[in-house]
């Protein structure tokens, strides 16, 4: 008889023990889920609804916090993606690339300037070796000296140049 009341105390302090840990277990994941919406709450931008003169909402993300009117008193900047650029690589002289970008123009966007710096580009790539462009800081490298040219090219009528693909064979 002594040996059941043994294991009977045995399965209670089981069933107990399993109860604490998942009321542990739950806890923590509410605490987990909270702390997550509120820092969530403080890093996603801030949302304002505002009704359009249809009476439709939209959604207007300011993330400073700029009103419409502000927005359109700024200086609008304007991009123009310029025709895809494949060459081969100086060395070895079998890898090929081929790349497309836009250029964002502060001001006016002019065609003839684009053209000028895509032969521009396209006769860098041609210079390039495939060691010079490996990797994430090859990369990296390589943007930084194509945006460098096209500002010295446009004489700082362009802000940027922005990749939308590159590819090396």
């Amino acid at each position: 008889m002594a040996d059941n009341e043994d294991q009977g105390e045995g399965q209670g302090k089981k069933k107990t023990g399993l109860v604490v840990t998942l009321a542990i277990v739950l806890v923590l994941s509410g605490v987990a889920g909270a702390g997550g919406w509120m820092l969530g709450g403080v890093l996603a931008p801030q949302v304002a609804v505002e009704e359009d003169a249809a009476g439709e909402e939209t959604a207007d993300a300011g993330e400073d916090g700029e009103e419409e009117g502000e927005a359109e008193n700024k200086p609008r900047e304007n991009l123009i993606p310029l025709d895809p650029i494949t060459t081969n690589l100086s060395y070895p002289s079998d890898s090929w690339i081929r790349i497309e970008v836009s250029l964002l123009f502060g001001g006016a966007p002019d065609q003839a300037l684009a053209d000028q710096i895509h032969q521009d580009v396209l006769t860098y790539l041609r210079t390039v070796s495939l060691q010079q462009i490996e990797g994430p800081r090859g990369f990296q490298y390589l943007r930084d000296d194509l945006r460098e040219r096209v500002k010295l090219r446009s004489e700082g009528r362009v802000n940027d140049i922005l990749f939308r693909t590159f590819v090396i064979e």
